[in-house]
């Protein structure tokens, strides 16, 4: 069965739902990996700067469109910075267990489907639940690539179902002859 539309899921409605432990059948989370490129020099603070995409609503986004975002913006910033040049990380974690009450459609569907009785809904994913001003994804590089950093930010929050901020943390007094 298709996947539905991400719009369905983005509003956070209810308590999060995130006991695994009672609930079977949790399909694997999509993101590969939370830190990428050289995460050494990030840890000692080699970089000289860090850029930061903030959420400017409260929604969730959906382990695939994280996933999507960290692709998009690791292809970008790796182009220009080389593999070691930069520091991409994931900060939020999708724990949030997304539900969906499948009906059946076609001929006969009215005797198959149970409507709304038991409509507790099957496993269908994960989100990650963001609130307003939250950082979900950052990227630490030098100065040279900060331009570059910028548009992966960028062409990763077209990727999530919120507007999104892109907010420079360390390094501002860098970056007068690059602007």
């Amino acid at each position: 069965m298709a996947r539905k539309p991400a719009s369905m899921y983005r509003r956070i409605k209810g308590p999060a739902y995130t006991r695994r432990k009672y609930t079977g059948g949790v399909p694997n989370n999509r993101i590969h990996q939370y830190h990428v490129g050289n995460r050494k020099a990030a840890e000692t603070g080699g970089f000289e700067m860090e850029l930061e995409l903030i959420a400017d609503e409260s929604c969730q986004i959906r382990h695939s469109a994280l996933e999507a975002a960290r692709v998009v913006s690791n292809s970008t910033i790796r182009t220009a910075a080389g593999t070691f040049g930069y520091a991409l990380r994931i900060h939020t974690y999708p724990h949030h267990i997304l539900r969906e009450n499948k009906q059946a459609t076609g001929a006969g569907a009215d005797r198959v489907s149970q409507g709304m009785r038991c409509a507790f809904g099957k496993n269908v994913g994960t989100a990650a639940r963001v609130k307003s001003g939250q950082r979900f994804l950052s990227i630490q590089c030098n100065s040279k690539d900060y331009l570059v950093a910028k548009d992966a930010l960028r062409k990763a929050g077209m990727k999530v179902p919120t507007p999104c901020t892109t907010k420079l943390i360390r390094g501002a007094e860098h970056i007068k002859g690059l602007v």
